[in-house]
C-alpha cells in the first residue's frame, strides 16, 4: 500500500505544479497587458495596445494546455487509485489516458478559462476602441 500512496503522491505533485503554472500565467498575462496599456497611455501610441493581444492570446493557449495536462493527470490518478498495490509501476506516462480526456482546444475554451482570459481580451478590445475613437494613432 505504501507504493500506491507514493505513486499517487507523485501524480498529485505534478497536478499541483500544473495548477501553479496556470496561476502564474494568469498573473504574467495581467502584468504584461497592463504594462502595455501603461506604455500606450503614456506615449499615446496605439500599437502597444495592439501588441497586448499577443501575450493575452498566447498565455490563454498555454493556460489551456496546462489545464488539459492537469485533467490528463487526474485521469492517471484515478486509474492508479483503482489499481491493486502489486500492479503499481510508478509510471507517469499519459499516452494511454490522453485520448479519454477532452483535448487542448476544449480546455482552452472551458468555462474556467473563458471568464478570465476572455475578459482580458475583451478589455484590450475596449481600450482599442476607446483609443481609436479618441483619434490616437
Amino acid at each position: 500500500m505504501d507504493t500506491k500512496l507514493k505513486h499517487l503522491e507523485f501524480i498529485q505533485d505534478t497536478i499541483n505544479r500544473l495548477s501553479t503554472n496556470s496561476f502564474l500565467l494568469k498573473g504574467w498575462s495581467v502584468i504584461l497587458v497592463t504594462g502595455l496599456f501603461a506604455l500606450s497611455a503614456a506615449n499615446s501610441i496605439i500599437e502597444f495596445v495592439y501588441l497586448a493581444f499577443a501575450p493575452a492570446l498566447v498565455f490563454w493557449g498555454l493556460d489551456g494546455y496546462f489545464l488539459w495536462q492537469e485533467r490528463v493527470y487526474r485521469e492517471v490518478y484515478n486509474r492508479v487509485r483503482s489499481k491493486k498495490p502489486q500492479d503499481i509501476d510508478f509510471s507517469m506516462d499519459t499516452r494511454d489516458v490522453s485520448d479519454d480526456v477532452p483535448g487542448w482546444l476544449r480546455a482552452t475554451f472551458s468555462k474556467t478559462l473563458i471568464p478570465f482570459h476572455g475578459s482580458l481580451v475583451g478589455a484590450i478590445l475596449v481600450v482599442t476602441i476607446i483609443m481609436l475613437k479618441r483619434g490616437v494613432k
